[in-house]
């Protein structure tokens, strides 16, 4: 009987050393719900129960920022109502009837976190806490945000609907990154606002340790708690040309968690250059050989192994009997496998130089100039 069990036991063993280990074997959270992005291309390069809906708490910030600077009104003086003065919570301390610029509040809502700042943000650009509502789930339908469902512009628990997933707030916040003044704004350590009451400026530090204290390569990113959400985080970084994104839901440890993501891929993956912007090389067709180009690169995250698992297919149409109806038009696609799976279709254009028509006039100039002998001696 003993013999039995140590061979179960060896067998046992050798199963569990026979499983495949995945790339994202050697990260280890602590959150409940965990994703890792990287910004141009999307690619997910790690997750952890990523499309699981949950509370996010103050994270759902990053949607009231990027609705505020998309308003166009950030110049605006924003007269602050008693409903903003009495939101629960975090508060940059407005005063009721104070006027603020919407530029400062979004500051005030992102570094500090500010719930009175983020109702008054609401109110400012929504008409009121529902019209806001209103827009910030219009926004995330158009982003691709599918399982998430905004009911207030602070992230606190006073609506049970208020919900989104580690992955939707990965896509919000690539969104957001793609827009300059949000980039600014959260990655801004220290803000100085007046204050319209007092002698002295409003000075606020942010809230998020790995920009100001913790991780050199952070950029920027937005904080959460409330007691039903527990810790939430969102955090960018960028070491050289790679840019990342990080999320994580009900993490008790959740600074070691994104360091540790962080610096699994920039270890693990380099962002290659895959197909380059401008004329297309290699086409054999002499149609469309030297006569078509890509308008724009595409770069992707990928691992050494995987380098050579990429392939490139340009799938071209049948050619126009007449040039010139085929002039910068789509000439067909270059589709990108890795693995044999399609990560990529960019649209392939065909150009030709347009033909000089010379005028009678040009073509006795440039007769008289060849006489002369100017071309050949200026």
């Amino acid at each position: 009987m003993k013999r039995n069990w140590m061979k179960l036991l060896l067998i046992a063993t050798l199963l569990i050393y026979c499983i495949p280990q995945t790339a994202q074997a050697s990260v280890s959270v602590s959150a409940r719900s965990a994703v890792l992005i990287e910004q141009e291309s999307g690619r997910v390069l790690f997750e952890k129960d990523a499309h699981r809906v949950s509370r996010i708490a103050s994270i759902t910030k990053i949607m009231t920022a990027i609705l505020a600077i998309e308003s166009g009104k950030l110049d605006e003086k924003v007269k602050v109502s008693e409903k903003a003065v009495r939101a629960e919570g975090s508060s940059i301390y407005l005063k009721p009837g104070e006027k603020i610029r919407l530029e400062d509040l979004v500051y005030g809502l992102m570094l500090r976190s500010g719930n009175d700042a983020a109702v008054a943000i609401a109110e400012h650009v929504g008409g009121s806490l529902d019209g806001f509502a209103y827009l910030m789930n219009e926004k995330a339908q158009q982003i691709g945000m599918e399982n998430t469902h905004f009911a207030n512009p602070h992230g606190l628990d006073d609506h049970e609907d208020h919900v989104s997933t580690a992955y939707d707030m990965a896509i919000l916040t690539r969104y957001a990154m793609k827009n300059e003044i949000y980039k600014e704004i959260s990655g801004t350590k220290i803000h100085r606002a007046p204050n319209p009451t007092e002698t002295w400026d409003r000075v606020w530090k942010n809230k998020n340790r790995l920009l100001t204290e913790k991780y050199k390569y952070s950029t920027g990113g937005k904080t959460g708690y409330t007691k039903r959400a527990k810790r939430t985080l969102v955090s960018t970084a960028k070491k050289d040309d790679f840019e990342l994104i990080a999320v994580t839901l009900n993490a008790p440890d959740d600074w070691n968690d994104h360091i540790q993501m962080f610096e699994t891929a920039f270890s693990n993956f380099d962002v290659t250059e895959i197909l380059s912007k401008g004329k297309v090389k290699g086409i054999k067709d002499s149609h469309y050989k030297n006569k078509v180009y890509l308008d724009h690169s595409f770069v992707y995250p990928l691992t050494s192994e995987e380098e050579d698992m990429v392939k490139v297919e340009y799938r071209l149409k049948k050619a126009a009997p007449n040039e010139e109806d085929m002039r910068n038009s789509i000439a067909g696609r270059a589709n990108v496998y890795l693995d044999d799976k399609q990560i990529a279709s960019l649209p392939v254009y065909y150009k030709v130089e347009a033909k000089e028509k010379k005028s009678f006039f040009n073509l006795f100039k440039n007769i008289f100039t060849s006489i002369a002998g100017i071309k050949d001696h200026g």
